[in-house]
């Protein structure tokens, strides 16, 4: 489970998070919101790369604020970009293994590594290089990454951007199948309000850098103020 607690950033004369408190408990949950509401900020916060001016995190009772961004990946946070961050001249196999490298005793490594691939599907072309990979193949690898050791919380930004509906239904059928199988929580920031419903029990929707609800996702998104601010309708 993650809690916020007042938290608030402020750059110059701009606050894109503001005084925010939420507790997200569900396996999978959503992250939405306008252009601009502060949800990359809020993941910002979560990773270690931009500190808070005040408020609080807790990741299951642990405080995550004093921990470093290599800290906090070592304590299971994990985190994919909407831009997939693939290795050209690496395999899919060793862009995973580079990961291992950092969270993993060494005898544990190749294991770790290998049950990555298997889950996301990639061990057909897990000796070609990225440079080689698809863009579904890229998502999956980035996908892998994130399940590398003992991941406990993971960040989701538009894992499915650019995919087409199969490729991202395929996306959605292994997010949903992670909670069970590798004890992670996920949060999922999506524009595709149907990839949302299909994926997310609860969602946390911001605008302005505050909440603006919180609640199952049917519920959040039926919501006439979150049709108002995210969804443009009157």
């Amino acid at each position: 489970m993650i809690e916020v607690q007042t938290l608030s950033v402020r750059f110059g004369g701009i606050k894109p998070i503001d005084q925010l408190t939420a507790a997200l408990t569900a396996p999978v949950s959503g992250l939405i919101g306008p252009n601009g509401a502060g949800k990359t900020t809020l993941l910002n916060v979560l990773s270690g790369f931009v500190r808070p001016v005040e408020g609080s995190v807790r990741l299951d009772g642990r405080p995550l604020l004093p921990l470093s961004p290599l800290q906090r990946v070592k304590a299971g946070l994990r985190r994919s970009f909407p831009t997939e961050q693939v290795v050209e001249d690496l395999t899919a196999r060793d862009n995973l293994f580079a990961i291992a490298d950092h969270v993993t005793a060494p005898g544990a490594r190749s294991r770790t590594t290998d049950r990555a691939l298997d889950f996301v599907g990639l061990r057909s072309v897990a000796h070609r290089l990225g440079a080689r990979l698809n863009l579904f193949e890229r998502r999956l690898v980035e996908l892998g990454k994130c399940l590398i050791g003992t991941p406990r919380l993971i960040l989701l930004d538009e894992p499915a951007a650019g995919l087409t509906d199969e490729e991202g239904a395929r996306l959605r059928d292994l997010v949903l199948r992670i909670p069970s199988e590798f004890s992670a929580q996920v949060i999922v920031i999506d524009h595709d309000v149907d990839l949302i419903r299909a994926m997310c029990s609860e969602t946390l929707v911001l605008d302005y850098g505050r909440r603006l609800a919180l609640g199952p996702t049917e519920t959040v998104l039926a919501d006439p103020d979150v049709r108002r601010a995210y969804l443009g309708e009157l």
